[in-house]
């Protein structure tokens, strides 16, 4: 008995060193999002103005073994009216020579590369129609299942100034029904940094590809694209623009509702920062042609939008914005009642 009573100590005192064993490093950071915003719709819409109160609580997770390899992930937490986790982070790991991989939740590296382009502030805009399937983001042509993996170059790979990654997803397990879901994916992408004189300049973009199935069978339609841009600064100027170009599909539960979409879209944008105040203006134009699987669309959906807004860095952590919206739409090709023009008024805590 007193063999025992010994053993039993002995276990509670390992799991209690283990219990209290370093832990990893953490750090943290977030923002707090206030204000109002006012929408114009068109002449058959009602106006309408709404207040926007969003949080959101971000946590990073990293520690480096003897050997010099980085392990990190990160969460996040987001209160847009409802609380939800955003756990769809993958394990990575970087290594002594600059290079990396993600383990699950890695993405398509064909979107790893897309280039910044300035868009102005503020939670303004118009809500559109499910039927109207005019992209809005370079990158609308790839994606990745959770079951995936990323690898991602040192800098200065083969030449200075470039980086390249390439991923890889396969089939999740996803459960086989009539709404059409994404069975794998592969992507590659590169970013080049130069300088012209006294302009920075950022090139990048990718082009990746994924089969589509319902059912058990594997859809006529696919997701795949490729996107293209460049970032260009120049002392307090930044300009950029990017192009994307692909198939992408709409999934549906009901029978024969799934929708295949070929689209392109090009976005443009420049900020400046004077003082404590910063400038910005983006434009968007996005078209496509959407049809049933293995009928594809003949007439074009489009959603063209331009955007500005004044920042003003009122305290440390602390700015105000005022921001401004307008939309136009058609949908194959006749003109909707979904456009309209919103203003933004709020501020920002952020740490």
């Amino acid at each position: 008995m007193k063999k025992e009573l010994l053993m039993a100590s002995a276990l509670v005192s390992t799991l209690g060193v283990a219990s209290v064993a370093q832990a990893v490093t953490a750090t943290m950071a977030g923002s707090m999002k206030v204000g109002a915003e006012f929408e114009s719709a068109d002449d058959s819409t009602t106006d309408s103005n709404q207040v926007h109160d969003q949080s959101n609580f971000n946590i990073s997770l990293s520690e480096t073994t003897d050997g010099g390899t980085t392990i990190s992930t990160s969460f996040e937490i987001v209160d847009e009216g409802t609380v939800s986790a955003d756990d769809d982070n993958a394990i990575k790991l970087t290594f002594t020579d600059g290079s990396a991989l993600e383990l699950l939740n890695a993405g398509n590296a064909a979107g790893t590369h897309v280039v910044a382009v300035p868009g102005a502030g503020g939670e303004q805009g118009i809500t559109g129609t499910s039927v109207n399937q005019a992209p809005g983001d370079v990158d609308f042509g790839t994606a990745a299942t959770v079951l995936g993996v990323e690898w991602h170059s040192a800098a200065d790979f083969l030449a200075d100034g470039l980086s390249m990654s390439a991923s890889f997803s396969t089939d999740s397990g996803a459960a086989k029904a009539a709404a059409a879901r994404l069975e794998n994916s592969w992507g590659v992408g590169a970013t080049y940094v130069t300088s012209a004189g006294d302009t920075a300049l950022t090139i990048g973009g990718g082009i990746g590809a994924g089969e589509i199935a319902n059912l058990n069978t594997q859809a006529s339609a696919d997701k795949s694209g490729f996107n293209i841009g460049v970032s260009a600064v120049t002392g307090d100027l930044t300009v950029g623009l990017g192009y994307g170009d692909g198939d992408t599909f709409v999934s549906s539960t009901a029978a024969g509702s799934n929708r295949e979409v070929d689209g392109s879209v090009l976005k443009a944008g420049l900020s400046y920062v004077t003082g404590d105040i910063t400038l910005a203006l983006g434009v968007t134009s996005g078209e496509a042609k959407d049809g049933a699987f293995g009928t594809p669309g003949t007439s074009d959906d489009s959603s063209d939008s331009t955007s500005a807004s004044v920042t003003y860095a009122v305290a440390s952590g602390v700015s105000a914005v005022l921001g401004y919206t307008t939309v136009d739409r058609a949908n194959d090709g006749a003109s909707t009642t979904n456009g309209g023009s919103a203003w933004y008024v709020g501020a920002t805590m952020s740490f």
